[in-house]
């Protein structure tokens, strides 16, 4: 029953969460869905800490993205152990970029009383889920060596059996591996608090900008006459004393 609960309702119960969530708050309260930027508080630690998490989220995302779609491809890929060794030793430093990154963000928050005064409970809680979904992955990478390999056979076809409605849950719930499961389980919890937190500026990200056209500002008048006016007034003196 516990097992059943954790890897079958649970990732249901947050994905309904998230989908009902985001769409409730986009369109209902949608000046909310920002993320609430604190870097005119405090940039310095806000840059050393933002660029390596958010570089090694983002790489370990679309591996992990990438496993889930093709792994027929990365189990080919892994055929040859110099490529395996390499992937791997990419993804491990990759994770312990996000760590260190997400360990300076910690940190500033708690080192910052500017910080603090915006900072929310649900702040907190996201911290605290991400401190577990970076750390029990990379136990996991460390203790079950192979991981990309057994993720793109054994992880994926539980994730696909859960996206099809047709869950499959029996290899997963065989595991004794404590830090695969927290992994796993974290994921959906992370998934499933994202309406509730500034993580939903990720959904309305201007990602058109990439192939949008240039802007094209045209003058309306001479600049050069512009900047050269004597024109200008500095208009009637106040007599207000």
């Amino acid at each position: 029953m516990t097992n059943f609960l954790l890897f079958i309702v649970l990732p249901y119960a947050c994905l309904a969460v998230f989908l009902i969530g985001s769409i409730y708050r986009y369109k209902s309260r949608g000046f909310t869905v920002s993320s609430i930027s604190s870097q005119f508080l405090e940039g310095r630690k806000l840059f050393w800490g933002s660029q390596p998490f958010h570089w090694g989220l983002f790489v370990l995302f679309f591996g992990h993205l990438i496993a889930f779609l093709f792994p027929r491809a990365v189990l080919a890929w892994n055929g040859q152990p110099v490529r395996l060794l390499i992937l791997e030793i990419v993804a491990f430093a990759f994770g312990v970029c996000a760590l260190l990154g997400l360990v300076l963000l910690v940190n500033r928050r708690l080192t910052s009383r500017r910080v603090q005064v915006v900072t929310s409970k649900m702040d907190v809680l996201v911290f605290v889920i991400l401190l577990t979904q970076i750390i029990s992955g990379l136990l996991v990478a460390y203790h079950s060596r192979w991981g990309s390999s057994w993720f793109a056979a054994f992880l994926t076809p539980y994730l696909r059996s859960i996206f099809v409605f047709d869950p499959q849950m029996d290899a997963i719930a065989s595991v004794n591996s404590l830090s695969l499961k927290v992994h796993v389980i974290s994921a959906f919890t992370l998934i499933g608090v994202i309406p509730f937190t500034r993580f939903i500026h990720f959904l309305v990200y201007p990602v058109d900008y990439l192939w949008r056209s240039y802007q094209q500002v045209i003058w309306n008048w001479n600049r050069k006459s512009i900047r050269t006016s004597r024109a200008h007034s500095e208009g009637h003196k106040s007599k207000n004393n």
